[in-house]
């Protein structure tokens, strides 16, 4: 089922068409009403008339988060306050968070996208939508929930955590459709499983997952454990929240809603764009945003396109899972690694479980990195042989992929920090 032919199954041609109209309106607007985008406009003797082609957009300069914060609270929105509706704003690690503004166009848009990520999953009006994200500040959980109303499908807001009101809901409400992080989902598992409910007790059929990613394994052992077929979203509150792009049931990249973003793959060393199937920086512009345009604005996602047809009969451009962030990257020893390369090998792996906690620390000189791993059974810890023997598969799994020597440590069931929201895997203590 498709929601929105007439832009899902558009022509190529019409969609750069589409795209590069919406681009001159966005550019001009931005320098019209944004006093920040005028003057980076003017400093390179840029005007929205040298906008001819979707390639002029190279011309554009980049947006970041740093400018974000930097006309922190309001100063890139595009309209006066009596024409905002919503305001959101990301969790934000350090400082101020990332505020964005919107107008009722913008609400009606995103909810119209939305609606096409839930019916690419296979969602409909016949569903009951249990949203665990949280509802406040951070996009996702109204981002989701007027999306699933516009489908017609009946939304629990339940918002995030208390996860023995989230497993009676999801049995006594018959959930069919469930919003939340991957990691939260799989510690509802082991939750579940102590409590007692059982997979025949839950209506479950759809996971719709973001926040963070989550690599193929993940996905796996979630659909095993809960018997659903899991999907992926993708957003971020910078451009919008959820509802950028997300997955079919195909699996094979997630769908961009590209009548509202244009999305490029830059070389995040050297900022040069970079070709179909090339691996770079994602960066977005906004296309029909009124209350706060953004231009070009650095993502830091690792990722890259495909723009041939996808097989569930949607011809919008897929960008492939992040496979990591430019910021979240570790350099070990000289060697790039990206958490996502260590779920990859540990998920699915025979007796540990899916919960995992990197520690990196500096010994003298050296970069050192500990991958602490839970145990699924914890009669193992009986057993120093077979230990030491697991022990050593995972390590040399591991060294076999990130081409580094690292510590692994196997830890008891249920002793690593479970996640409500965005799973915290990295500890690092090298400038502790």
């Amino acid at each position: 089922m498709i929601w929105n032919r007439e832009i899902e199954q558009a022509g190529r041609g019409q969609i750069r068409e589409l795209q590069l109209e919406r681009l001159k309106w966005a550019v001009s607007r931005a320098y019209d009403s944004v006093p920040f985008y005028r003057k980076k406009f003017d400093e390179i003797g840029l005007k929205p008339s040298h906008i001819v082609s979707l390639e002029d957009i190279r011309k554009i300069p980049f947006t970041t988060k740093d400018d974000l914060r930097d006309n922190y609270p309001y100063g890139l929105l595009a309209v006066p306050m009596s024409q905002i509706v919503r305001v959101h704003a990301s969790s934000g690690t350090t400082g101020k968070p990332i505020v964005a503004g919107y107008t009722r166009d913008d609400l009606d848009n995103w909810s119209e996208c939305i609606a096409r990520l839930v019916t690419m999953t296979g969602g409909c009006s016949d569903d009951v939508a249990q949203i665990a994200f949280g509802y406040g500040l951070f996009t996702g959980g109204f981002g989701l929930h007027y999306g699933l109303e516009k489908v017609g499908a009946a939304v629990v807001p339940i918002s995030s955590g208390n996860s023995e009101m989230q497993l009676m809901l999801m049995r006594d409400f018959g959930a069919t459709l469930f919003v939340s992080t991957p990691s939260y989902i799989l510690y509802l598992s082991e939750f579940a499983e102590e409590s007692g409910v059982k997979k025949s007790d839950i209506k479950l059929r759809i996971g719709m997952f973001g926040g963070e990613g989550h690599t193929p394994e993940m996905r796996a052992e979630i659909e095993k454990r809960w018997g659903i077929v899991a999907t992926e979203n993708y957003g971020l509150t910078e451009v919008m929240g959820p509802g950028v792009s997300g997955e079919c049931t195909e699996f094979c990249g997630m769908h961009v809603n590209e009548d509202h973003f244009l999305a490029e793959i830059v070389d995040p060393g050297t900022l040069e764009p970079l070709g179909e199937g090339e691996q770079g920086e994602m960066v977005l512009t906004t296309l029909s945003k009124e209350g706060m345009p953004m231009l070009r604005y650095r993502t830091k996602d690792i990722t890259f396109m495909d723009y041939a047809p996808c097989r569930c009969g949607r011809t919008t451009a897929r960008m492939h899972k992040v496979l990591g962030r430019t910021d979240d990257m570790l350099i070990i020893r000289g060697v790039n690694v990206f958490p996502s390369q260590i779920e990859s090998v540990l998920v699915g792996m025979p007796r540990i479980g899916p919960h995992y906690q990197i520690v990196v620390s500096r010994k003298g000189y050296m970069d050192a990195m500990e991958i602490q791993v839970e145990l699924a059974d914890a009669s193992l810890l009986e057993s120093y042989r077979e230990l030491e023997k697991l022990e050593k598969a995972v390590h040399d799994r591991l060294k076999a992929v990130l081409r580094l020597e690292s510590k692994v440590k196997l830890v008891e069931p249920k002793t690593l920090a479970r996640y409500t929201g965005k799973a915290k895997r990295v500890t690092d203590l090298r400038n502790a």
